[in-house]
C-alpha cells in the first residue's frame, strides 16, 4: 500500500492502516530519538508520544499531516526540544544504568561516561537545525537526498549544515571550538 493510501485510511482512523504505520515507521521514530537522547526507556516513551500526537492530530483533524515521514519526524523533533526544554527546567541528570554490572574496569566505565556526556554536551550546542541533520543522517541512516526532502532544503544545504556540525563537534570535542 503506498503512503498516500494509507494515510487516506488513517484519516479515516481504519485500524490496519494505523498498525501498519505504527509498524513501518515506530523502529525509524525511535533510532532517531534515541540519537538524540541516552536513556533507553525515556527514548521508548518520547517514540510513543510521537505516535499518540498523530492519532490525536487524526482524530482532532486539525493539523492533518501531509505525509506520514514528514509528519513523524517533525513532531519527534518537537518532542524532542520539549522534552529538553522540561530537563532543562528540573536541572536533572541522567544515570548510566550500564555502569553496574559491567566487566569493564571502573576507570573504564568512568572514561566511557565522560566521553558519552562529552559528545552529549557538544551535540547540544549545535544549532537544532544542525542536530535534526544529524540524527537523520547518522542516527536514522537517511540519505542526503531523503533527508533535504524531509526538512525541506536542497542537497547541498544539507551536505554544508552536516559538514558545519561535524567539524564544531570535532572542534568542542578536542577542545579547539569551545568559543564556536
Amino acid at each position: 500500500m503506498d503512503d498516500q493510501t494509507l494515510l487516506r485510511k488513517a484519516r479515516a482512523l481504519d485500524r490496519e492502516a494505523l498498525g501498519l504505520i505504527y509498524d513501518q515507521h515506530y523502529q525509524s521514530v525511535y533510532r532517531y530519538v534515541s540519537f538524540r537522547v541516552s536513556d533507553t526507556q525515556t527514548a521508548e516513551d518520547l517514540a510513543a508520544e510521537v505516535f499518540t500526537r498523530f492519532l490525536a492530530a487524526l482524530r482532532d483533524r486539525g493539523a492533518l499531516p501531509n505525509t506520514v515521514v514528514g509528519w513523524l519526524f517533525g513532531t519527534a523533533q518537537n518532542v524532542l526540544r520539549e522534552h529538553y526544554r522540561k530537563q532543562k527546567q528540573m536541572n536533572w541528570s541522567e544515570l548510566d544504568d550500564a555502569i553496574a554490572g559491567s566487566e569493564r574496569s571502573p576507570e573504564q566505565r568512568l572514561q566511557e561516561r565522560f566521553d558519552s556526556e562529552a559528545l552529549r554536551a557538544a551535540l547540544a550546542q549545535l544549532t537544532p537545525e544542525q542536530q535534526h541533520v544529524l540524527a537523520l543522517r547518522f542516527g536514522q541512516g537517511m540519505p542526503i537526498k531523503a533527508v533535504a526532502e524531509l526538512i525541506g532544503k536542497s542537497e547541498g544545504s544539507v551536505k554544508m549544515l552536516q559538514l558545519r556540525a561535524i567539524g564544531a563537534l570535532a572542534g568542542r570535542l578536542t577542545g579547539q571550538g569551545a568559543g564556536r
